[in-house]
């Protein structure tokens, strides 16, 4: 009773003197120009460099050619000794050389620089290869390329790294990071893990593992972003090194999860409101984009319109000055036609006409000189109205109009047998009609596109 009474009360001296030190850290921290210390080590972005041969000048290399011959006769057989002596046990087995850089999953093959991409797929069908088939998912691709994406996606990274030259790594790999409930803990899409696997013989893994001074192995580091120490920076929150339970493997992970997740969950609702935001933006931008195409679409229509209006005007001016124009053309011919029809003979061809009722209808019978033109019957019909009152037919006073070419406005029929008499100068009245005979007189109309012409 009293050890654990003395227990208890160490206990509480203890987190008595780590609070007080914490609240005097995080005032000395609040002075005034005091830079603040990041709690966390920085996680670095590392990308593998491809190797640099550098060739000696000439004279050197045949200088140290039987050195050269000797170091590789030397290894060569060292490594012999290696193949004979493999089926000791891994504490008796001799050692040389560096096989944490040259030796390969189980010591037996050399490591070649490949992309992130190949050496990602290689290290999971190796694992796989090594343990057997297993539901944990490696991020297939680089550590910068798993780093780059936790960040933009707010999520925790997780860096395993495996040296097949330590006794602990196949208990820790088929124990803890393959027991059933840390794969699904990583797994799980509620907790936001990238999971990014390494073999330290591979060139990338070695030298993350360098850049993280990580030193014993298997070494697993949790890396998230820390928005108070840095809105992109991406810091080690959690390092878990050497041989260990599946619960206290959890229990380290979820430790430092839960420190951190409230900081991320509010960098990730700040994000989600700024996606908002940009996507109300850009929607009121095309909303005021739809508006004004649509406003210009309607001010083109309107000049279009109003463009039409003014060309449909313009036609129109132009047409009835055209028809005004023919119109006076038309007068101005019937004033000077009229003036040239020969008066009525005495003897002729007896023509009985009946008039159309813009000529002011009725009968009209007139006889016509048997040797005059049918254009001459077509003449008289057209200047009728003229003809009858005297005073607007005065010899001299009009004048055939230039460039115009007069049109009808009707059509001469014979009654029995029905034929149309074409205007002609050539086919005679009394070649056509004989000494007489009724004619109906047809309006038609004039043709619009002779009025243009």
């Amino acid at each position: 009773m009293q050890v654990a009474d003395e227990e208890a009360d160490r206990r509480y001296a203890a987190a008595l003197h780590d609070n007080l030190q914490e609240s005097l850290l995080a005032e000395a921290d609040e002075l005034p120009g005091r830079r603040r210390t990041p709690a966390t080590e920085l996680a670095p972005r590392v990308v593998p460099q491809p190797p640099v041969l550098l060739r000696p000048p000439l004279l050197l290399a045949l200088l140290f050619a039987p050195f050269r011959f000797g170091y590789s006769a030397v290894g060569a057989a060292l490594r012999f000794v290696l193949y004979v002596f493999s089926f000791l046990p891994n504490p008796l087995r001799p050692r040389g050389g560096s096989p944490t850089i040259r030796r390969g999953w189980r010591g037996n093959s050399e490591r070649r620089v490949t992309v992130p991409k190949e050496t990602a797929e290689r290290f999971r069908r190796e694992f796989e290869e090594e343990y057997g088939p297993h539901d944990l998912i490696f991020f297939d691709g680089g550590q910068a390329q798993a780093l780059d994406t936790a960040k933009r996606e707010l999520k925790f990274l997780l860096v395993v790294l495996i040296s097949p030259e330590h006794d602990d790594t196949s208990t820790f790999v088929r124990e803890t990071l393959l027991a059933p409930e840390v794969v699904a803990f990583v797994n799980s899409p509620a907790n936001n893990i990238i999971v990014w696997g390494g073999n330290v013989l591979e060139p990338e893994a070695y030298q993350v593992a360098s850049d993280y001074m990580c030193t014993k192995f298997p070494a697993s580091c949790l890396i998230s972003l820390t928005p108070k120490e840095g809105s992109t920076r991406m810091g080690i929150v959690k390092r878990l090194a050497g041989p260990m339970t599946p619960g206290a493997y959890l229990s380290g992970l979820e430790g430092a999860m839960a420190k951190y997740r409230p900081d991320i969950e509010s960098l990730r609702a700040e994000r989600a409101a700024q996606a908002v935001a940009r996507n109300l933006r850009s929607e009121q931008d095309s909303a005021y984009e739809r508006s004004l195409a649509m406003d210009r679409e309607r001010a083109r229509r309107k000049r279009e319109e109003e463009a039409n209006a003014r060309a449909a005007e313009e036609r129109a001016r132009e047409k009835a000055e055209a028809e005004a124009r023919q119109e006076e053309l038309r007068t101005q011919w019937r004033r000077w036609r009229a003036t040239t029809i020969a008066p009525e003979p005495t003897d002729g061809v007896r023509l009985a006409l009946n008039m159309p009722p813009s000529a002011g209808g009725g009968r009209v019978v007139r006889k016509f000189a048997s040797d005059a033109p049918l254009d001459e019957l077509y003449a008289f019909v057209e200047c009728y109205g003229l003809l009858q009152v005297p005073q607007l037919v005065k010899e001299g006073e009009s004048e055939k109009p230039d460039d115009y070419e007069h049109k009808y406005a009707f059509r001469i029929a014979s009654v029995m047998p029905r034929e149309t008499l074409e205007p002609s100068m050539s086919v005679t009245i009394g070649g056509k009609m004989g000494r007489g005979g009724n004619l109906i007189v047809e309006e038609t109309g004039y043709d619009e596109d002779d009025d243009h012409e």
